[in-house]
């Protein structure tokens, strides 16, 4: 079989690890023979590839980012027919079928992808852990160990200025890096898109930690939005799949929090350095036994499908399960962080 692996979207540590699992995997039990489209859904329009032979991902798997490079590009941008364009491109490159790795955008694109009768197979990839298809997502245990030892950081130099803190993390839609990372460095409030606190109700939690004496640490997800305010307090970008293009909501909260809290608040995007690095012990495990999962899949005749984490197993769901909800902070989460704050 030729098989052709794809990385799309946003970059994440473990990617390479993945791509590693699967050629090894097909290289040593089916003798099957792997190509890599460059930047994503674009490297198909374009028929740009190179060849991944078991030497190419020697060592890869501790590798940050993604040997084969990514991009956003959506074959169904504009109205396009992109599944006859890649229909054609995997007919003229003689591809039986592609591994798509990705996020919901990616997953949703290769749904509608085999709907129109494209043979692909997805693994799934977000450092937000959002996908409500698969108990965790590889990426998210390092961007959970890097906003952790950021907001240590933070606290050290909040302490020594006797200031608040404002440390943004990833979170589109949901709060998983927030809540984990906030709750390893000891945060005295987390803002989370799923339960927005208000502005009162985060004020008064930095009152109380600077009444104590201390340093005030408050971590916002990126998508966080306080309840009861303008429907205009953040606009945002669209990219090509539709969504936001966030960011800046700590900048926006510093200087209020400053005037209600009366203490000197400072705010630190966190940003892209959440994905980049190499991978944690955890996450490259994770997505090696995702990418070797994915090509017994195929070889399962599981066009259609994507492999998953249920509990320690891999399991395969259809793609449509992946796409259809968003994995969020479920309550009792937030009832077990909220008693922290203050």
């Amino acid at each position: 079989m030729k098989i052709g692996i794809l990385t799309s979207g946003g970059d994440c540590p473990g990617l390479n690890a993945v791509i590693r699992g699967a050629v090894l995997t097909g290289d040593r039990l089916y003798e099957d023979e792997f190509v890599g489209f460059r930047d994503g859904w674009r490297g198909v329009f374009d028929g740009d590839v190179k060849n991944l032979p078991r030497r190419a991902v020697r060592g890869i798997g501790r590798m940050g980012g993604t040997i084969l490079g990514t991009s956003r590009a959506n074959p169904f941008h504009d109205g396009q027919d992109g599944a006859a364009l890649v229909a054609q491109r995997l007919e003229e490159m003689e591809i039986d079928a592609i591994i798509a790795i990705g996020g919901d955008g990616t997953l949703y694109t290769a749904n509608r992808l085999v709907e129109a009768g494209v043979p692909v197979v997805g693994v799934p990839k977000t450092v937000d852990n959002d996908l409500d298809a698969t108990d965790y997502t590889f990426g998210f245990d390092t961007a959970v160990q890097i906003a952790t030892e950021s907001l240590d950081r933070l606290r050290m130099t909040g302490d020594s200025h006797h200031r608040c803190m404002i440390a943004e993390v990833m979170g589109r839609s949901v709060g998983w890096i927030a809540l984990h990372s906030g709750m390893a460095s000891g945060a005295h409030v987390i803002c989370l898109p799923e339960f927005p606190l208000s502005l009162e109700e985060i004020a008064d939690h930095v009152r109380s930690a600077r009444d104590r004496g201390r340093a005030p640490l408050v971590v916002v997800a990126e998508g966080f939005v306080p309840r009861g305010v303008d429907e205009h307090f953040a606009d945002y970008e669209l990219d090509e799949f539709g969504r936001p293009r966030l960011g800046g909501i700590a900048q926006t909260l510093a200087p209020i929090l400053e005037e209600m809290a009366g203490i000197e608040t400072r705010a630190t995007v966190l940003g892209h350095i959440q994905r980049g690095g190499e991978p944690t012990g955890f996450d490259r495990v994770l997505a090696t036994r995702l990418g070797s999962a994915v090509v017994h899949l195929l070889h399962r005749d599981g066009l259609g499908r994507m492999v998953a984490l249920r509990g320690t197993d891999i399991v395969d769901v259809p793609l449509s399960d992946a796409i259809g909800r968003t994995k969020r902070v479920p309550q009792h989460r937030w009832d077990e962080v909220r008693v922290l704050f203050g």
